[in-house]
């Protein structure tokens, strides 16, 4: 979910939500699916979105990502404009070099994309009005995993195949990893997912990206019991520092945003947990590691791989 300093995912969470100083926003996951079809016509083609059937190119030519737009790119989407978040974003710099930035407030810029497909968040504004400049595709967070999530855009784009064969392979791949590493760390062994600001500290449950469904649902790692208590549901909790032990685990992935510092980090509090005194910390780039696409799982999947097993 772009430049993840807190304070300013809380204005993206108010307007995408949807991988803020209220709370650090997900980016493109969720947790249970709708079903669509697609049928082909003529240059065009039917696709059942959550809002209704809908008619779009059967082969998008311009297409405006306000959310998902990394989905879109995993199966090569011909994108003319994104969210600034995936602009940003270090694993998408170079395919969006010539994609324009917009919003959903920005319509006159919109206009001037000419998209034929804009693809929206269901709490964005101006729905209406971009509807009536191009066929408006609308996903409501929370409606959909992340793998049903990319089978959707694969439908979209008419590469429904190419999506579910990614899934299937993914899915396999991670299985098969996740059981060599809980085979090398122990099978009751817990991992926790921990990010900070300057001021804050943060656990995820199982479905906020920074590869927590890469961990917790296709690896099938543990999660601490106080993080099963209090981040599984919302997805997320802010802990105040004097109970951060209690949400450590054997291991710990620990979201670092750029730029950032927290005092805590220098604490002999921190020093003293387990998982940090016997160097059980596996460290990711939050800029880059607040999706759930297939290139961002792909190169969490990496990550850990290496940091748990010791290979690529």
């Amino acid at each position: 979910m772009r430049k993840m300093l807190l304070p300013v995912l809380l204005i993206l969470t108010m307007v995408l939500s949807a991988c803020g100083k209220e709370a650090p926003a997900p980016q493109e996951n969720a947790a249970a699916g709708n079903e669509t079809k697609t049928e082909t016509k003529t240059g065009t083609m039917t696709y059942q979105s959550e809002n209704g059937p809908i008619e779009i190119p059967a082969d998008p030519q311009r297409i405006i990502g306000l959310t998902n737009a990394p989905n879109i790119l995993s199966l090569d989407g011909k994108l003319v404009g994104v969210d600034e978040w995936t602009k940003k974003n270090p694993l998408f710099k170079d395919k969006l070099t010539e994609v324009e930035t917009v919003s959903d407030e920005d319509l006159e810029k919109i206009i001037e994309l000419k998209p034929d497909l804009i693809i929206a968040g269901s709490t964005m504004k101006n729905l209406d009005k971009m509807s009536k400049i191009a066929p408006t595709i609308v996903y409501t967070w929370g409606k959909l995993d992340y793998l049903a999530q990319q089978l959707e855009i694969g439908k979209v784009l008419n590469k429904e195949a190419e999506a579910k064969a990614w899934i299937d392979d993914f899915t396999k791949r991670a299985k098969e990893t996740g059981e060599e590493i809980k085979a090398k760390i122990g099978e009751k062994a817990t991992v926790s997912v921990f990010e900070y600001d300057a001021k804050s500290f943060y656990v995820f449950g199982n479905n906020w990206a920074r590869g927590t469904e890469v961990l917790y649902q296709a690896m099938g790692l543990n999660m601490p019991d106080a993080v099963k208590k209090e981040a599984l549901g919302p997805g997320y909790y802010m802990m105040s520092v004097e109970v951060i032990p209690q949400f450590a685990g054997d291991y710990i992935i620990l979201s670092k945003p750029t730029g950032e510092e927290n005092a805590f980090l220098k604490s002999d509090t921190w020093k003293n947990i387990p998982a940090v005194s016997q160097k059980h910390i596996i460290e990711i780039d939050t800029e880059a590691s607040t999706y759930s696409d297939p290139t961002t799982l792909e190169y969490l999947l990496k990550i850990f791989k290496e940091g748990f097993l010791g290979k690529a």
